[in-house]
C-alpha cells in the first residue's frame, strides 16, 4: 500500500505515493480468487490495484492477456490467437484494443528527449477493406540506436509527411544537426526544409527498377554542402554512404510482426483505426521489449530504447500495461493523466536548427 497513490485527480494527495492515505477496504471476488480493494482516507475514493490499466475488470489471468499481446506482435492473426489460447475471437479483439491504447499512451510519454544523428524514413503501401483503397504507413528509424520514433498512417500526402516530421522534431533533442535520408518522394524535401531548416543535412537515394530488379541507384545531396555530408558520413558508426538500408530492414520487421501487412493474406485491416492500434502495439514492443541483435555489446543485448537513453533496462508487457496513470471519464470520452507531463507541439521557429 505504500507504493499506491489515489487515482482521484481531485484528491489533494493524488499521484503522491507513500503519503499514508491509502488503506485496505476489504476484498472483491474474481474467477481467480479474492483480490484486495483500497480506499483513500483523504477523499474516500475506493479503487483496485489495477485501476486505470488494461487489466481492470479482467476475467482471465494477466499472463494470458500478456501472451495474447505477445503473439499479436509476432505476426499471428486474431483467429490464430483465439485458437491457440482457446478464447473467443471477440475477447482477443477487445484485449488487443486495450493493449494498443495502453501502448499508445506509454509511447507518447516515454518516447521523448532522444537524440538523432541519422534518421531514415520510408513508406509501406497496404490496403483497407479492398484493393481500391490503398493506404500508406510512414515509418522512421534513428540509425544509431535503431529507435522507431514515430509513425503515421494515411494518404501519401504533404500533410501526413509534415505531421510525421513535426512529431519527431518536437520530441527529439535538437543539440545536434541530423542527417536525414529518404527515397525520392516529392514532399520529403519541402517538409524537411520547413521543419528542420537549412542547417540539417538531407540526402535522397533514388532506385531505378526494371523487371522488379534494381538496375541503378542514384545518391544526391538535397540540403547541405557535399563536404558536410562527406564529413558526417565519415564520422558515422553505421553508414559509409547515403542509404535507406536500415529503414527497409525495419519495414521487413513491421511486415513480419503484423498479420495485417503480410503478403497474400486474408487478414488485411477493415478499418484504419485497427491498423493504427496494432502499429502502436508493435512499436512499443520493438522499442522497449524486444532486444535488437544489432545492439549486442558483449553479453549485453539492448533494446532500442535502452540505446537511445529512454530507459535503463529491458521492459516487459506487464510493466508497460501496469504503468501508473489516472483516468477521468466524462461523457464517454476518456482523458489520460500521467505522472510526467506529455510533450506538446511547438511552433516552427523552435524547430529550425541554428547553423
Amino acid at each position: 500500500m505504500k507504493s499506491l497513490s489515489c487515482p482521484n485527480r481531485q484528491c489533494p494527495l493524488a499521484r503522491k505515493a507513500s503519503s499514508g492515505n491509502i488503506i485496505g477496504h476489504g476484498f472483491y471476488r474474481t474467477n481467480r480468487g479474492r483480490r484486495r480493494r483500497y480506499r483513500c482516507s483523504t477523499c474516500g475514493k475506493t479503487f483496485r490495484s489495477n485501476t486505470g490499466t488494461p487489466y481492470h475488470r479482467l476475467q482471465h489471468r494477466r499472463a494470458t492477456f500478456d501472451e495474447v499481446a505477445a503473439l499479436s506482435v509476432e505476426g499471428l492473426n486474431k483467429s490464430a490467437i483465439a485458437r491457440v489460447k482457446r478464447i473467443s475471437w471477440n475477447t482477443v479483439q477487445r484485449w488487443l484494443q486495450r493493449a494498443a491504447g495502453s501502448c499508445r499512451r506509454f509511447n507518447d510519454r516515454k518516447t521523448t528527449g532522444y537524440a538523432i544523428t541519422e534518421l531514415q524514413a520510408d513508406e509501406i503501401r497496404t490496403i483497407i477493406r479492398r484493393k481500391e483503397q490503398p493506404i500508406w504507413i510512414f515509418a522512421t528509424i534513428e540509425v544509431w540506436s535503431r529507435l522507431w520514433p514515430a509513425t503515421i498512417v494515411g494518404r501519401r500526402s504533404y500533410r501526413n509527411t509534415l505531421t510525421l516530421f513535426r512529431d519527431i522534431s518536437s520530441r527529439m533533442n535538437l543539440e545536434r544537426v541530423p542527417l536525414i535520408t529518404t527515397d525520392g518522394f516529392t514532399f520529403y524535401a519541402k517538409v524537411i526544409r520547413r521543419v528542420f531548416g537549412p542547417a540539417c543535412l538531407y540526402g535522397q537515394v533514388i532506385k531505378t527498377r526494371r523487371n522488379d530488379r534494381i538496375v541503378k541507384v542514384e545518391r544526391r545531396a538535397v540540403i547541405g554542402a557535399d563536404w558536410r555530408l562527406e564529413k558526417i558520413l565519415a564520422d558515422s558508426e553505421d553508414s559509409s554512404k547515403l542509404n535507406t538500408s536500415f529503414i527497409e530492414r525495419l519495414n521487413l520487421t513491421i511486415r513480419q510482426g503484423s498479420a495485417y501487412l503480410s503478403r497474400r493474406t486474408i487478414c488485411h485491416p477493415r478499418w484504419k483505426a485497427y491498423l493504427e492500434d496494432h502499429l502502436e502495439l508493435l512499436r512499443c514492443h520493438y522499442n522497449f521489449v524486444r532486444p535488437h541483435r544489432a545492439l549486442k555489446f558483449g553479453r549485453e543485448l539492448r533494446t532500442p530504447a535502452i540505446q537511445a537513453g529512454l530507459v535503463t533496462r529491458r521492459l516487459t508487457f506487464r510493466e508497460i500495461f501496469s504503468s501508473t496513470m489516472l483516468l477521468l471519464a466524462l461523457r464517454n470520452v476518456t482523458f489520460a493523466f500521467f505522472d510526467s507531463p506529455v510533450s506538446v507541439s511547438v511552433d516552427d521557429s523552435r524547430l529550425s536548427v541554428a547553423a
